[in-house]
């Protein structure tokens, strides 16, 4: 499609789309503690609790960067 293979247009959607994801959610989040007046304390646990999938995630892509860059 538009002269890319698959493998490019899936390497872009990986890191660009569950990117432009995780934002959103963490955009959620937000808008979730402010909404309930969580507080100081509880927006920093909200985003703590609800989005460590998200940082694993993300340290995920920066050791394989980092191990594979280097190799």
């Amino acid at each position: 499609m538009f002269g890319f293979s698959e493998d490019q247009i899936a390497q872009f959607g990986l890191s660009f789309g569950v990117g432009a994801f995780m934002l959103y959610m963490l955009f959620i989040i937000l808008q979730l503690a402010r909404e309930s007046k969580a507080g100081r304390f509880g927006t920093f646990v909200l985003p703590l609790g609800l989005g460590f999938g998200m940082v694993g995630f993300v340290a995920k892509g920066l050791l394989k960067w980092f191990f594979f860059k280097s190799a």
